[in-house]
């Protein structure tokens, strides 16, 4: 990916990082049809009735005046499930709910060029500053974290268990014979040092294949195959064996995972958010972490999958095609299945001096207490081998401050994955007044996508972008692009244009 040469300059230091599951969190939940408070103005039924799917409220952060509150603490998110989930609806000829939007997902499904970690810590940092696409005069600081990388060859011994829902609702195309052909897909990737079972869980729950090694090809593949959907959906009843077996051939040294796939639409035995919510805290105090894939349309429960894997010290990703299973099964199987850093915490200090006010634009529900930050009691996220995490916040500089000066503090706070002492990190944040043209790609391209998310959802915070605006800046920030991934941004900005009415080639205002 090409980077201008001002992205080499930023500033970089050695840090490990990670997601988190935080405080701030909002658990209403509702669904698209039938509820009070309706999703985005711009929501329309297109080729399916969405009004059977669930999202989670998403009360979006204000501006924050420095002087009230000088510090901003927020768990990392490396989830990625909302961007595919935007993209699902988009290519089906619809604009997204408002809460199906979150933006630091958005931003944080594409890769960017961050520098590898050097040193003894398993992330690096860079934070980069520049003009704000969203409002005259503001400008923009982008925050990059990047994971140590782990090459497949050296991945420690792997301890799956796929807990798959074949209940009824998962019998279209885009759920369990999509489901079935990633699998197919990452049991290629298996050794004989690796275990895998496979537990299916609708009315009753049964176990499928149990543990096997790896290299058993055949077995495992045939296993894949034999799921065939039906029954009602005991999910709790999944989680609990599921669990179990991954306890029973625990890894100190390895990974030890349970992948739920489901469309989250539990309808028996304990089935309310909470109740399911308390079940995975319990468990992950076994050391196993979760991971949920989310598949299908028209009642996919995402509020309920999300916080799932949040709390289970996990990750989500939604799962609409089969370029996506590849994706998040075999190109990031480091990222999606080994921790490398536990309850990364981010706290920024801004100077009063420097700026006026800030707000951070995503992480919604993972806005934590400036004293959360080092209460080790309240969890942060776990960053998995090669992701990538940013964060962007945007700012009203402070008049007559000088160039160059010191804007804010940064503390990164995270725990070894394999247990020992937390570790504090701290890092200066500044600004050499660079003009729009003068910052890297991925400075400008991610300040695309926030811009992207926030017209997305209606909000007030987008200020003066408009589809021309934010597809203009993604299109020109495209770089190499390898994975072609950011290419298809730019489509799906066109599409979004043309769904609001809006022809893009002359600077529409939304």
């Amino acid at each position: 990916m090409r980077r201008s040469s001002r992205s080499l300059a930023t500033t970089a230091l050695a840090i490990t990082t990670l997601v988190a599951a935080c405080g701030g969190r909002a658990h209403r939940s509702y669904h698209t049809g039938g509820m009070a408070a309706p999703p985005s103005p711009m929501y329309a039924i297109g080729a399916y009735d969405a009004s059977g799917e669930g999202y989670n409220a998403v009360r979006e952060g204000a501006e924050v005046a420095v002087a009230d509150a000088p510090v901003s603490t927020f768990a990392i998110d490396v989830d990625t499930a909302s961007m595919a989930n935007v993209r699902r609806f988009l290519e089906d000829g619809m604009l997204p709910p408002a809460d199906a939007v979150r933006v630091e997902e958005m931003i944080n499904y594409f890769d960017y060029a961050y520098p590898d970690p050097v040193g003894p810590h398993p992330f690096a940092i860079v934070a980069e500053t520049g003009p704000s696409p969203l409002h005259a005069g503001r400008r923009l600081v982008h925050l990059g974290l990047q994971g140590q990388r782990i090459e497949a060859s050296e991945l420690p011994p792997r301890n799956l268990v796929f807990l798959i829902d074949t209940s009824g609702s998962m019998g279209s195309h885009d759920k369990l014979p999509l489901l079935q052909q990633g699998m197919s897909m990452l049991a290629g990737t298996l050794t004989a040092r690796d275990t895998v079972a496979i537990v299916a869980y609708a009315g009753s729950v049964g176990t499928v294949l149990p543990p096997t090694p790896g290299d058993r090809q055949d077995e495992i593949v045939s296993a894949i195959a034999s799921l065939t959907s039906g029954g009602a959906t005991n999910g709790a009843g999944g989680i609990e064996a599921a669990y179990a077996l991954a306890r029973e051939r625990f890894d100190a040294g390895g990974i030890n995972r349970v992948i739920l796939a489901t469309d989250g639409d539990f309808n028996v035995g304990v089935s309310d958010q909470d109740g399911l919510i308390a079940l995975i805290e319990r468990e992950k105090h076994s050391g196993v972490y979760l991971t949920v894939l989310g598949f299908g349309t028209g009642n996919l429960q995402d509020g309920t999958m999300e916080q799932l894997a949040d709390k289970g010290n996990g990750n989500y990703g939604y799962i609409d095609s089969v370029a996506e299973a590849r994706k998040l099964l075999v190109e990031e199987a480091g990222g999606t299945l080994v921790t490398i850093a536990k309850d990364v915490k981010v706290q920024v200090e801004f100077d009063p001096a420097a700026v006026v006010s800030y707000r951070l634009i995503g992480y919604d529900n993972r806005v934590m207490a400036a004293e959360d930050f080092r209460d080790d009691a309240k969890d942060g996220g776990e960053l998995g081998a090669g992701h990538s995490v940013t964060a962007i916040y945007e700012i009203v500089p402070a008049p007559g401050a000088p160039a160059a000066a010191p804007l804010a503090t940064l503390r990164l706070r995270y725990a070894p994955p394999a247990g020992g002492a937390v570790v504090e990190l701290t890092a200066p944040v500044t600004d050499d007044g660079s003009a729009l043209a003068q910052t890297s790609d991925d400075f400008r391209f991610a300040a695309a996508v926030a811009g992207f998310g926030l017209l997305l959802r209606g909000s007030e915070h987008a200020g003066e972008a408009s589809w021309a605006s934010v597809h203009a800046l993604a299109a020109g920030a495209a770089g190499s692009d390898a994975s072609g991934r950011r290419t298809q941004l730019v489509a799906l900005i066109e599409a979004a244009a043309r769904l609001s009415g809006v022809a893009l080639g002359a600077s529409v205002a939304r």
